[in-house]
Formats: C-alpha cells, sequence, structure tokens
C-alpha cells in the first residue's frame, strides 16, 4: 500500500442488504470480523464440501462435454464442402466465424456467472442448451442432410439440401456454440473455487486444476480427432453427431451428481456499472489536485464493499483514478454514499486490473489466429495430400491427434513433478514463439506439396504425415499459451469477474478466428485479380496457401514484440493479506457463497 495514502476505513451497518456498492451506507452488510463461508441452504460442515472429490467431478465434465465438441468442430470444414457443397475459402471462413462465435460466448456465459447466476447455474443452464443443440443437428443431419445415407465421404455426392434442412443446421451449430462457450469459463472457475486459496496446500491444488482441466479438455478431444473423424470421414455423419449428444448427455448427469458437494460462490453483482462509476466520479472530480495526504475510501473489515470479494491494496498506476476514492468534505457530509461520486480503494482497483489485463490479452489475439488454422486450412491441406496408408485411408483430420499428443505429454510431465519454473507471461511469450514456427513449418510443407502434384491430378503425392510437425508445433505452443493464460487471468483477474478473467483466454480464440476469417477475406480481395486464382482458391493446387501461413509467421513476430513490451509494463494485483477465510465455528451457513 502507498504509504503516501491514508486508507480512510468507514463503518458501515451490518443489520441490513447485501452489496455496499451503489447503495445506502444504512443498506450495507460487510462482515467486519470474518470471511464467512456458505454452502447452499443449511449449516454444514467445511471440510464436506469442496476440495479433489467434486473437482473430478468437474474435470470428467470437462472431458465429456469437449469430445462432444469437437465431435461437431474437427470435422465441420468437411461436412460444409462435401454436404452442403460449400467451396474451400467459403467452408474455411464459416467455420472461423462460427468457432469464433463459441468462444465469444465466453463472455455472455462469464458475466452471467460473476453477475447473476453464479458458477453453477450457469454451467448447468448453458450444458443444457449444448445437448439441446446437438439433439436437433443430429436430426437435421438425420432427416435432411446426409441424403443418400454414407454421402459426404469423398466419393458419393449428397443431394442437394433443403432451406429448411440447411436453416435446422445452422440453427443446431450456433446453439451448440452457444452451449459449449458459455459454459466453459464458468465451469474453470468453478473447478477452482473448490479449493481454499488460504490454504497453501489446497492453493497449490488449485495452480495444479488448471493443468487438469487443459489435460482432461485434450484427452476427451483426442477421442474425437481420431475415431470420431475416422467415421465421419467415411459418411457416417448422423452416427457422430449421435454419439456426441450421448457424451453431452454424461456430462451433463455428471455435472449434477456433485451437486450436494461443490463449494459455491456467489454472484458478486454486475460488474460494469462498478467499473463504470469509478470513471464517472473520477471525471467528476478531474480538477481535483492528489496530495500525498489525500484520505482514499475503504469500508472497515477484512471485506471489499464488493460482495465476496477481497480487498486489493492501493497501486499508484494511473492516479487519475485514484480521484474517485478520494473522501472530500461533500461526501464526509453526506449520509448516503453516492457510488458515480465516491468509490472504495478495492473497486478503483478493480478498475485498475482490468486495464492492464486487456494490453497482454489483446496480443494474445494473433496467436489464435494461428491455433485456428488446424480446423480450417490444415485440414483442407491434408485433403490434398496422400492420404491413403497401406489399404488404409487417413482421415485428413486425424492428423490433428498429433497436436493433442504433443500437448498431453508436457502436461503429464508437468502434473506429476508439479514445478512453477517459468512465471505465465514467459509461458505464454514462448507460446507465442512456437506457433510462429509451427506456421513456419506449415508453409515449407505446403512448399513441398506443391512440387510433388501429378499433372491432371487433384492430390500431391506427399505424405499426409508431412503434417505432423506443424501439428506437434502447435499442440506444444498451446501447453505455454492456454495453459499460462488459464492461469494468468484467473489469478489476477479481481474476485468478482473471477469468471471474467478465465473467459479472456476463450474470447481471444474467438477473436483470432474472426481475425482469421477477415484476413482469407482479405488476401483473395488482394491476390484473387484477373487471371489469378488468389492464394486460397477453391483447388489448392493451383494457389499459395505457403505464403499465407508465412504471413501469418510474419504478424506472430510483430505481435511478439508487442507482447514483450508489455508484459515487462504489467504489475501484478497485490492483495490485502491480512484477511481470514476461516468461520470461527469452522462451519458453513446459509446462502450460496464459497470462500474466496
Amino acid at each position: 500500500m502507498d504509504s503516501g495514502n491514508v486508507i480512510k476505513e468507514i463503518p458501515l451497518n451490518e443489520k441490513e442488504g447485501t452489496n455496499c456498492v451503489g447503495a445506502t451506507i444504512e443498506n450495507c452488510n460487510i462482515n467486519n470480523k470474518e470471511n464467512t463461508i456458505y454452502a447452499q441452504s443449511k449449516k454444514v460442515d467445511k471440510k464436506s464440501v469442496g476440495g479433489w472429490g467434486p473437482a473430478f467431478l468437474l474435470l470428467a465434465n470437462q472431458g465429456l462435454a469437449t469430445l462432444a465438441f469437437f465431435g461437431v468442430a474437427v470435422n465441420l470444414v468437411l461436412f460444409l464442402t462435401r454436404v452442403l457443397g460449400q467451396d474451400t475459402a467459403s467452408a474455411a471462413n464459416n467455420v472461423s466465424k462460427w468457432t469464433g462465435t463459441v468462444y465469444l460466448c465466453s463472455l455472455i456465459g462469464a458475466f452471467l456467472s460473476d453477475s447473476y447466476w453464479g458458477r453453477y447455474m450457469t454451467s448447468a443452464i448453458f450444458q443444457l442448451i449444448f445437448v439441446l443443440g446437438l439433439v436437433l443437428l443430429s436430426l437435421s443431419s438425420w432427416i435432411f442432410l446426409v441424403k443418400p445415407s454414407g454421402c459426404g465421404d469423398g466419393k458419393k455426392s449428397c443431394m442437394p439440401t433443403s432451406s429448411v434442412g440447411i436453416g435446422l443446421f445452422y440453427l443446431a451449430i450456433y446453439l451448440v456454440a452457444f452451449g459449449y462457450g458459455g459454459h466453459q469459463p464458468s465451469l474453470a472457475t468453478f473447478g477452482a473455487d473448490q479449493f481454499d486459496e488460504k490454504n497453501p496446500k489446497q492453493k497449490k491444488s488449485k495452480a495444479v486444476f488448471f493443468c487438469y482441466f487443459y489435460f482432461a479438455l485434450n484427452v476427451g478431444s483426442l477421442f474425437s480427432n481420431t475415431i470420431l473423424v475416422y467415421f465421419e470421414d467415411l459418411g457416417m455423419w448422423t452416427m457422430g453427431f449421435w454419439v456426441s449428444t450421448a457424451s453431452a448427455v454424461i456430462a451433463l448427469v455428471s455435472y449434477l451428481m456433485g451437486t450436494k458437494c461443490y463449494r459455491y460462490v456467489k454472484p458478486s453483482g454486475n460488474p460494469l456499472p462498478r467499473v463504470a462509476q469509478v470513471f464517472v466520479a473520477a471525471a467528476r472530480k478531474r480538477k481535483l489536485k492528489l496530495s500525498d495526504g489525500a484520505e482514499l475510501y475503504e469500508v472497515e473489515g477484512s471485506e471489499s464493499a464488493i460482495k465476496g470479494s477481497r480487498k486489493i491494496l492501493h497501486t499508484d498506476e494511473f492516479k487519475c483514478l485514484d480521484k474517485a476514492a478520494v473522501v472530500e468534505e461533500e461526501d464526509q457530509n453526506s449520509s448516503i454514499v453516492n457510488p458515480w461520486r465516491l468509490c472504495t480503494v478495492t473497486q478503483v482497483e478493480e478498475a485498475k486490473c482490468v486495464i492492464r489485463l486487456l494490453p497482454i490479452w489483446l496480443c494474445t489475439i494473433i496467436y489464435s489466429v494461428v491455433f485456428t488454422q488446424m480446423a480450417s486450412l490444415f485440414v483442407e491441406q491434408g485433403e490434398v495430400m496422400k492420404l491413403e496408408f497401406g489399404n488404409f485411408r487417413i482421415p485428413a483430420a486425424s492428423i490433428s491427434s498429433f497436436d493433442i499428443c504433443s500437448i498431453l505429454v508436457p502436461l503429464a510431465g508437468r502434473l506429476s513433478s508439479n514445478p512453477k519454473g517459468l512465471t505465465e507471461l514467459q509461458r505464454m511469450g514462448i507460446g507465442l514463439v512456437i506457433g510462429m514456427l509451427a506456421m513456419i513449418a506449415a508453409g515449407i510443407t505446403e512448399l513441398e506439396r506443391l512440387k510433388r502434384v501429378p499433372p491432371g491430378k487433384d492430390s500431391s503425392t506427399l505424405s499426409v504425415f508431412w503434417q505432423i510437425p506443424q501439428y506437434v508445433l502447435v499442440g506444444a505452443s498451446e501447453v505455454f499459451m492456454y495453459v499460462g493464460q488459464l492461469e494468468f487471468f484467473s489469478e489476477q483477474a479481481p474476485d468478482g469477474i473471477k469468471s471474467f478473467g478465465s473467459s479472456l483466454c476463450m474470447a481471444s480464440i474467438s477473436l483470432g478466428n474472426y481475425g482469421s476469417s477477415m484476413l482469407v477475406i482479405m488476401v483473395m480481395e488482394i491476390t484473387a485479380k484477373g487471371d489469378n486464382p488468389g492464394w486460397i482458391p477453391e483447388d489448392l493446387n493451383n494457389g499459395h496457401l505457403d505464403r499465407f501461413y508465412f504471413l501469418i509467421a510474419g504478424l506472430v513476430v510483430i505481435d511478439f514484440a508487442i507482447y514483450v513490451y508489455c508484459a515487462k509494463w504489467y504489475k501484478s494485483t497485490d492483495w490485502d493479506g491480512s484477511q481470514s477465510v476461516v468461520p470461527k465455528d469452522g462451519q458453513v451457513e446459509d446462502g450460496a457463497v464459497a470462500d474466496v
């Protein structure tokens, strides 16, 4: 805490109300003696809720839900080209937009989770939407799209699709996007909530949980990328979608099984007005000159005025925002706290945390452009390579299993030894560098592929196994980038917006997909002129996909330079360490708040 500033702690009435932000002093309720822990409806022993038991249920849920999701996502680009008859560039763009929507929905889920519904309810509702989307997708493909049965295998053409079938298909896949994307950040944060951060042993378990979470995600997708993708490649699309549906149903059931064992955290209210209040209050006091002895407003006790949140120590960054917490004579004489004029130090620091996180987050978007190529152009590239291995035809999308294996090996090593090693920011930087190398490897593979296209043939004689290095490098970069992101944003985000912190990782994937789609459109607008087919034509043998990969690699180099600057500038959130989260009676009371 800055010794030059005095934190003025104002006592508040403890009998009424639930949330001090935006309320009168009389309507506030801050427990100044202890940070009380709550379960759902009655007093229970604190030891009976949370811990690794419920966490493993959530990990099982993650693995099964991911299996269901990637059962749709991994081969979607081929479904669009083979069944719906779309060209390569359009299909790649549609997949990028859809994947972007999946992860953009994570922001919606995070907002509802942090503000109103809580992690448990948000995750349950969005999983139900996810199941409904998969049921509709299975029915639409069975009744309207995959006709005759077994079509869409690359040999047998499907009948022209009806507008009703196409409409139901797009409604279904966007319900899948909404459901899966919305529940992911809530599930990740809900899993972390199962561990008491004030307990040193459980705090280590909380850090390890994110590794397990990403491990479960990739184990689930491994089945989809090997078994399901094989049957879908043979034209068994409806069966693949029904298997995904069954997996999502089992995931939902496993999630609900732990209802009585979970540790719950109450939502902290809408963070948007809280952050807006800081900027408005600071603007209203913009003419005020800050002095070393300025009194800054904070409430008494171990909790902040934000329900269920720890206090955050004052920092010297963005001093102009400190004006929002300066107690003037008008504030002292008023019996009502006007949150649009006077904010607590923790509320101001929450806004500062958001400002500090945004540059780091923006620098991760370009990496997600690299990541999204696996579900679109990598698959299209593999489709025009040699897929035969003896008498066995290898599905192009199944090569992505090497990406998953390259993730699981280092993750397993980290889980067995649990070394902290590099910081989250350092790991994310390494992820950017390896992602750039993946794009270079993909470009080199494409150059070699084009050299080996026989005249008059659709496919190259170059084996699809040449794609292994680019998939392995993307997988290795994921371990550093996405696991690092999950830990970093979850750790650094204030308590009132923890799900928002988890959603930032997924939102970067979303914007990366939209960015990839825009980049494809821009490249084709510039390169496809006159008789020139452009870099990414329908027939990749006439294009220069290698140049597109090298372009992305160049963008990553520029992004890395900016990231290094932002990472050096970043300062970690400083929590108030004086709090205690264990109640005197060691029990949990009614409500829905867990220790934070």
